[in-house]
């Protein structure tokens, strides 16, 4: 029987959020940034890959670290983050991996022979003689880089953060007086901060055959938020995670929207320029889809990228954990790109990249879960809140995964299942909670496969049997709580 894998694909105990997939040499690489559990900060950990043959995305293998933020000479010290990253093929055959650390105003480059690394400092991405006499390329906000060798051999870099509407971003101004007066912890951040320059919109710019010089001035690619008026991205506008793809001969440029939990796309025939508005691919909430505006996950940031396996195309991309944005995981969902080049929404499931509905049989994490909500479950980003800090959330700790802070009014959803025949379905949970626990094939309770009461009052991990009739194929499966106290999920399983 063969192997299943779930969402997130990778194990609940890694963090790889900002994901870009490439594949090479026959096996699909997934390239992003690192975080950790009950992280403090973005990307606390350094460059990490995963891969897995592209016939066969079930099966992944850690390939280990391949670049320590201390190895660029500009992060010696190593008290900067790396933050999400992109990887190409040169012309010349080998890897250049293209980064960015916090806000620091530089695209540094790294360069392997084997797309598993371990890559080594190159360099960082700089202007030609004839443009500001070669300096480094430290304006138009050099940030979330994306790269593509096309067909031709030519090389092209994106990249931008453009903070607008919802995302807009007042940066404190203070004078060197000021700062030299603040604690020597806070000095070093507020002098970054002083450099930093926000682009009005995305960036593109041709490289030269070194990786490293560009070609030209950076040049507009999208509108931003503020620029965005009668071009057809209004609402969508670019503001961060630029990706870059080239399929079936035309330009898919994939980034993360003003709204931040949405992965949305523009096309082009050119590399450079011309780009239309595409559509939203996924929302980490899922926003937007079927016309729904109430958010079916903790909603956060997003970015990802697109990748082919076999016939199929893939979109990656991240949902947070532990009521943060800085413990993100990487997730995956099937799309079709239609023959007028299009992309429908896709859903967030359970079963992402097992090529169909997972079997019900036998034990699954709980985090797993593709939909959590709860009466305090926010329409907005907002993770200075407390309230939102505290929703119905996965969380690990002690290298155990669950999701906690189950009380009245939570659900916890699971998309799909095959079920062939099965008699229970079984909850591993933990806490103080007396009330009623509703199993369904949706979020309405419409079609309802059994209820339960339920009196737990328990620190350690219970196993509940709850009586089910249910033989269907690709169903939902919705854990719907009513009562007092509190619970947490460690598994699900059916028999």
């Amino acid at each position: 029987m063969m192997e299943q894998i779930f969402n997130p694909y990778l194990p609940l105990t890694e963090y790889v959020p900002d994901g870009e997939p490439h594949e090479f040499d026959g096996r699909v690489y997934i390239y992003g940034s690192h975080d950790k559990a009950q992280g403090k900060v973005y990307c606390e950990e350094d460059y990490v890959t995963w891969s897995a043959p592209v016939d066969n995305l079930r099966d992944w293998k850690y390939e280990g670290v391949i670049y320590r933020k201390e190895q660029d000479p500009s992060n010696a010290d190593g008290k900067m983050q790396l933050w999400a990253p992109d990887v190409t093929k040169g012309p010349d055959g080998r890897y250049y991996l293209y980064y960015c650390y916090s806000f620091y105003p530089e695209i540094g480059v790294a360069v392997s022979d084997s797309p598993a690394g371990p890559f080594e400092f190159y360099g960082h991405v700089k202007y030609p003689k004839s443009l500001h006499d070669g300096k480094t390329l430290d304006d138009h906000m050099p940030f979330d880089p994306a790269v593509l060798t096309d067909d031709d051999g030519r090389v092209y870099l994106y990249w931008g953060f453009a903070p607008a509407c919802e995302k807009e971003m007042i940066l404190p101004d203070f004078s060197d007086e000021e700062i030299a007066q603040m604690p020597p912890e806070k000095q070093e951040m507020m002098k970054t901060i002083k450099r930093i320059k926000f682009v009005v919109d995305s960036q593109v710019a041709e490289l030269e055959s070194d990786m490293l010089t560009l070609k030209e001035a950076p040049r507009k690619l999208i509108p931003s938020g503020k620029t965005s008026e009668g071009t057809g991205f209004e609402g969508h506008a670019f503001f961060e995670a630029s990706s870059i793809r080239k399929i079936k001969g035309k330009y898919y440029f994939v980034y993360s929207s003003h709204k931040s939990h949405e992965l949305c796309y523009a096309v082009s025939d050119k590399p450079d320029r011309d780009f239309v508005y595409g559509g939203t691919i996924i929302s980490n909430g899922n926003i937007g889809l079927d016309g729904n505006d109430k958010p079916t996950y903790t909603l956060s940031n997003n970015h990802g990228g697109i990748v082919k396996a076999g016939d199929d195309y893939y979109i990656f991309y991240h949902r947070c954990t532990d009521g943060n944005e800085f413990s993100r995981q990487g997730c995956a969902e099937k799309i079709v790109i239609e023959d007028d080049g299009t992309i429908k929404q896709v859903e967030m499931t359970s079963c992402g990249l097992n090529g169909g509905a997972l079997r019900a049989s036998g034990m699954y994490p709980a985090g797993i879960a593709c939909h959590i909500t709860s009466a305090t479950t926010m329409s907005s980003i907002d993770f200075n809140d407390p309230i939102m800090q505290k929703q119905t959330r996965m969380v690990e700790r002690q290298n155990t995964t669950y999701i906690t802070d189950i009380e009245d009014g939570t659900t916890v959803g699971y998309k799909y299942f095959d079920f062939d025949n099965v008699k229970e379905v079984l909850l591993e949970v933990r806490g103080e909670f007396g009330g009623v626990i509703e199993l369904s094939g949706d979020f309405d309770l419409k079609e309802k496969y059994a209820s339960s009461r339920i009196n737990i009052d328990a620190d350690n991990w219970q196993l509940v049997s709850i009586p089910v009739e249910i033989s269907a194929k690709n169903k939902a499966l919705y854990i719907s709580f009513t009562g007092n106290g509190s619970l947490e999920l460690k598994s699900i399983g059916f028999r």
